[in-house]
């Protein structure tokens, strides 16, 4: 039986838990792209998949809706993989263990990718339910969002007649978004030389921080894993001359790091011992925010050589000097960030450690300034900054028929006024926009909670009535 079964909207969780058994991490979206096309070929619907497994599946318009204008309806397919500590799933090559407590979905272990495969299953079930009243509704399926929002860079709109686009990609019930920042995700590579060095090696690890989505939940002030592991290695450094073997955190650019840890050789275990105890109290004086925070600290073996002294100065630099966090909030607007960045990602390869930021702005100046700091700072160290996945920011627009229907229908099914804002995060509604000039966008979705972390849940009530939402918008665009 399955464990979403007797949920309603039946099909909508049917589908939502069928998609959670395929793999679907962003870059690993292939299978999942070939099911949906296989959906479409099933039901005779037109479909164009592209090279990148971007999906476009079109049903026409039921009885008494020919006329009217047809509606793009939106969201991506790929999710962020991310799991606790214990947990052995391959979420390359296995589904999702979901489960129920009370009103909440979850993954046991793992990101439930709510974000965004409620998207994909609300479409699905409008495909499949020919009782439904709607103009022609033209379904797309991107993917690599979470990575840099490349699908829907890529993707060819010619097959799109829509004048109207709904994104089902936001995370709060009963806010309409209307616009949102651009970005791009900047790639610092460092290179580093290797020596041996006598000693004992040890591995600490930071863990249990809050984490989330950088863009909506970066103005919690949560703390950086990342950030905190290079302050440690610091003291390491300058107290217990410590040689960093390989220092990591972080599983994508766009999620604030919940964990990092460095593997180090010194000379001094005593003295090792001594600073991370110290600065465990230290930090969980500090950290308000991250009330889980933990620090462990063990004996290993290297597997490696170590940084010599000057590299291992400079990647801890380059790590707690680089700008990290809000740089300016929206004037006018309260609660908003203008611009930000965080790091998100850090490797150590062979050769080089790679530091992988998601930088935001509502500005493209500001954005490209940040660019420009990041650059200044690990070319001073010999290093070099790569730019990858620029996405433009989505303007607000005063006039939007589709954002007072959407508002309209809202408020006649909870008597609530719906929240119109602006986000910081990125949307794929500004590519949209772009590529087809005079389109009017609104996003909207269901509750979806820690997003990007293993404590992610789906409200299930909640689905259920922006689903509701949804279908009466549709029913409301009788020409």
């Amino acid at each position: 039986m399955a464990v979403l079964e007797g949920l309603k909207p039946e099909k909508v969780f049917q589908y939502f838990e069928a998609i959670c058994q395929i793999p679907h991490g962003s870059g690993n979206t292939k299978e999942l792209s070939d099911w949906l096309a296989a959906f479409a070929q099933e039901r005779g619907l037109e479909c164009h998949q592209d090279e990148l497994n971007d999906i476009i599946i079109i049903k026409e318009a039921s009885a008494g809706y020919e006329a009217a204008d047809p509606v793009i309806i939106q969201g991506h397919m790929d999710m962020v993989c991310d799991k606790v500590a214990d947990c052995e799933k391959d979420m390359a090559s296995e589904g999702l263990d979901v489960a129920i407590d009370g009103d909440n979905i979850y993954a046991v272990g793992t990101t439930l990718g709510g974000d965004d495969g409620i998207a994909v299953a609300f479409m699905l079930a409008i495909l499949d339910d020919d009782s439904l009243q709607h103009p022609r509704v033209e379904c797309v399926f991107t993917v690599d969002e979470e990575t840099g929002l490349y699908g829907a860079e890529a993707i060819d709109v010619a097959p799109l007649k829509g004048t109207r686009f709904l994104n089902l990609d936001s995370e709060d019930e009963g806010i309409a978004t209307v616009g949102c920042a651009g970005g791009v995700t900047g790639i610092a590579h460092l290179p580093v030389s290797r020596e041996s060095y006598d000693g004992k090696a040890f591995t600490v690890e930071l863990s249990g921080f809050l984490g989330g989505h950088s863009g909506t939940e970066i103005i919690k002030g949560q703390e950086n894993a990342i950030r905190v592991l290079g302050r440690l290695m610091f003291e390491l450094q300058d107290k217990a001359a410590a040689r960093i073997v390989a220092i990591d955190g972080g599983v994508a650019d766009n999620v604030i790091p919940v964990s990092a840890k460095a593997t180090f050789i010194s000379p001094d275990g005593e003295k090792v011992k001594a600073i991370c105890d110290e600065y465990r109290g230290i930090f969980e004086h500090e950290f308000k925010v991250d009330p889980g925070f933990t620090m462990t600290l063990s004996e290993t073996t290297a597997e490696a050589v170590p940084f010599d002294a000057v590299s291992g100065q400079k990647a801890i630099a380059y790590l707690i000097g680089s700008p990290n966090g809000i740089e300016k909030m929206t004037v006018g607007i309260d609660g908003l960030p203008q611009t930000s960045l965080s790091l998100g990602v850090l490797r150590t390869q062979e050769s080089e450690v790679v530091y992988t930021f998601c930088i935001r702005s509502a500005v493209d100046s500001e954005c490209e300034m940040l660019a420009r700091r990041l650059q200044c700072q690990i070319e001073a160290l010999g290093g070099t900054l790569d730019r990858e996945g620029p996405y433009p920011g989505w303007e607000y627009n005063p006039v939007s028929p589709l954002r007072d229907l959407v508002c309209e229908v809202y408020k006649d099914q909870t008597g609530k006024d719906m929240v119109v804002e602006a986000i910081h995060a990125g949307l794929e509604c500004g590519f949209f926009a772009g590529k087809m000039p005079g389109l009017d966008c609104v996003s909207i979705g269901p509750d979806v909670r820690d997003v990007h972390t293993p404590n992610e849940t789906l409200s299930i009530s909640s689905a259920r009535r922006t689903w509701e939402l949804v279908v009466e918008v549709l029913a409301r665009m009788k020409p």
